[in-house]
């Protein structure tokens, strides 16, 4: 069975997972918490990367066991997980040749995270994809994002412009040449196969760019699915917005809904506003009969661990389905 064919067929339920050194703040940044999600706390509070590079040092997870979330998605009766193997920080969860900002070569931790969880998943029959941030680039002085402002909320910049303020002479081109099109390799060599890969946020790439990326997954894995958030029409599914939940049915095409048992997508300390188990089975259940499988987001927190509210949620879950 292709990979179209076991996504429009029995994906059904995935786990996404949502980690990296934002979750060491946790949501709070010298006595203040950001209001929206957690994951993009340096943007809100304009955290220099002298600084935020410090969390790297400060990154050891000593909880973190693979095979312990890989079976926690089996028994809620999930059948893939999708990693941010790279969020908009710029900071990666795998080995890179390209970037030393990576877990293996700044972290005390030292282990290559990505590495663990795809090993982990093929020992126990769970389809391995991975997110990976293309365009926003935190970390890199030409990190996408520089042609559009603020967020929605209003309150954070989609670029780096506290470190690099010269919006008008950024050059996405650079960052894409360097950086995003050597990883995407990189991820698609060394890890496995891969159900697909999770692009994100596409504001300033071109046509162009989003096509030799998406002609570069296809060349080294041609089964791996791509989710339309490469930009500009392409991709093999569609993903919706975030925490959207379409009342139509879209049993025709390929489509996933992805959304966080929270309000936040990474680990916030004093976001307590879970989803029940009956919410988490309505909404699946509302999705896949409509033909759209149901991607639900977890944050672990920066030692590791699954909030234990989620995984008492997850275990009720594959309890009653």
């Amino acid at each position: 069975m292709n990979n179209k064919q076991w996504f429009q067929e029995e994906a059904k339920f995935g786990m996404m997972i949502h980690w990296g050194l934002y979750t060491l703040l946790a949501g709070e940044y010298r006595g203040k918490r950001i209001p929206h999600i957690g994951e993009w706390a340096q943007s809100y509070f304009e955290i220099p990367n002298a600084e935020y590079e410090k969390l790297a040092e400060a990154f050891n997870p000593i909880y973190f066991d693979p095979e312990e979330w890989v079976l926690a998605a089996k028994a809620a009766g999930m059948n893939y997980m999708v990693v941010t193997s790279k969020h908009h920080e710029g900071f990666c969860l795998f080995h890179s040749a390209y970037d030393t900002f990576n877990v293996v070569d700044s972290t005390p931790f030292g282990r290559d995270v990505i590495g663990e969880l795809s090993q982990a998943c093929r020992k126990h029959g769970l389809k391995f994809g991975l997110y990976y941030s293309q365009e926003l680039d935190w970390h890199e002085p030409n990190g996408g994002g520089y042609k559009s402002g603020k967020t929605n909320c209003g309150e954070m910049s989609w670029t780096n412009c506290w470190d690099f303020p010269d919006n008008e002479h950024k050059n996405f081109e650079q960052c894409f040449r360097a950086k995003t099109l050597p990883q995407v390799k990189e991820l698609l060599t060394n890890y496995g196969n891969l159900c697909l890969i999770w692009f994100d946020t596409p504001h300033v790439i071109t046509p162009a760019q989003s096509q030799e990326l998406y002609d570069l997954v296809k060349s080294l894995q041609p089964n791996c699915l791509i989710n339309t958030r490469i930009g500009n029409g392409l991709g093999d599914y569609r993903s919706m917005g975030d925490n959207e939940i379409p009342d139509e049915d879209m049993s025709g095409i390929l489509a996933e809904a992805p959304t966080t048992l929270n309000d936040t997508w990474g680990f916030k300390y004093f976001d307590d506003n879970w989803k029940s188990a009956d919410e988490v089975l309505r909404l699946k259940n509302h999705l896949n009969s409509r033909g759209i499988n149901y991607l639900l987001n977890v944050g672990p927190d920066g030692l590791g661990r699954l909030p234990a509210p989620a995984a008492d949620i997850l275990k009720e879950v594959g309890k009653r389905a």
